[in-house]
């Protein structure tokens, strides 16, 4: 008697990209309907973000959907229910049907600017790591190697996207008056702006910086307030350092919340809920007395703002600043 062979479990993409498959289908999701992105995917089907793209990446080449400028991915509008192949009748002289309206642009219309505009909108909408040069080419409908013919790969991807956000942002031909007032619209600027493009933060370290020349015209912008002032070349630098600081090492954690929702299927909220047990024996030990006491004094608990976080730092740290740009500039 033949032993059976097992069945080699299914492997999870392909349970998603049947999971999305059946809801349109069953006419859950509709023509236009926007699909679960990425981070909607990890967190339903508890993968990560790795595995949600290559679902949506599967269902894109089968042409259940399609992605469209400011959209988003959504259910394709001529796609079939279920892909099958038409097999012609060997009589019939009916023409071949026209290509859809939601095919793929021609790869003559493949720019520079259309590969990282593209590229852009997957790292807003779906982090950094799911952004790849095989994805970016599947959103624009275009062969695989196609965008290599435009940018190497995907460092080379990542620093254009860089700077061309960076440069989302300008200054005003009349700068405010007084090197503080300068120096808090550089940060909010580059605030607004991590804000806007959250994996712009995770770009690399400060003792490694980007070299985008969009991301030179915030520096130039902060170093032009403190010049003149009577600082040392240092100091002058290290506070422009130390600005850019605070404001990049808040914004880091702005893509880092989401992908923690996304890996954990948890908000924030509800993460810190299901850890109440081992905050409260922390509490109870009577070894973190004044832990203890603040922690206790509020009413519905802590809640951790990034934006009041980056408003009440940059008030602090210029507070501090003051006297030594200003007694700098006063000194015989």
């Amino acid at each position: 008697m033949t032993k059976p062979t097992a069945t080699p479990a299914e492997p999870p993409y392909l349970r998603i990209v049947a999971g999305i498959r059946r809801r349109i289908t069953d006419g859950e999701l509709a023509a236009g309907d926007r699909v679960p992105s990425t981070r909607q995917i990890a967190k339903e089907w508890g993968v990560a973000l790795a595995t949600a793209t290559k679902a949506l990446t599967t269902l894109r080449l089968e042409g259940l959907v399609e992605t469209r400028p400011r959209t988003g991915t959504v259910v394709a509008g001529t796609a079939p229910v279920t892909p099958r192949r038409r097999i012609p009748s060997p009589t019939s002289t009916t023409a071949p049907a026209s290509a859809p309206a939601s095919a793929p642009a021609p790869e003559r219309e493949l720019t520079l600017d259309r590969i990282v505009r593209t590229g852009m909108d997957i790292a807003d909408a779906e982090g950094l790591p799911a952004l790849s040069m095989r994805g970016v080419a599947a959103r624009l409908g275009v062969a695989a190697m196609s965008p290599y013919r435009y940018v190497t790969g995907k460092n080379d991807l990542v620093l254009l996207m860089a700077d061309t956000a960076f440069g989302e942002e300008s200054y005003p031909a009349d700068a405010p008056e007084g090197w503080r007032s300068r120096v808090e619209l550089g940060a909010r600027t580059l605030w607004t702006l991590y804000r806007r493009h959250p994996w712009l933060a995770q770009l690399g370290p400060i003792t490694r910086p980007l070299l985008a020349p969009n991301l030179m015209v915030h520096g130039e912008w902060v170093l032009s307030a403190l010049d003149g002032h009577g600082l040392a070349p240092a100091t002058l630098f290290d506070i422009h350092v130390l600005v850019y600081s605070h404001t990049h090492g808040l914004a880091v954690h702005l893509e880092r919340e989401a992908q923690a929702e996304a890996s954990t299927g948890q908000s924030d909220d509800e993460w810190m809920d299901s850890r109440a047990p081992t905050l409260q024996g922390l509490a109870e030990s009577g070894r973190f007395p004044t832990f203890t006491k603040v922690v206790g004094a509020f009413d519905d608990g802590y809640d951790l703002r990034l934006d009041a976080l980056f408003e009440l730092g940059l008030k602090a740290l210029l507070d501090g600043l003051t006297p030594v740009v200003e007694d700098r500039k006063a000194a015989p």
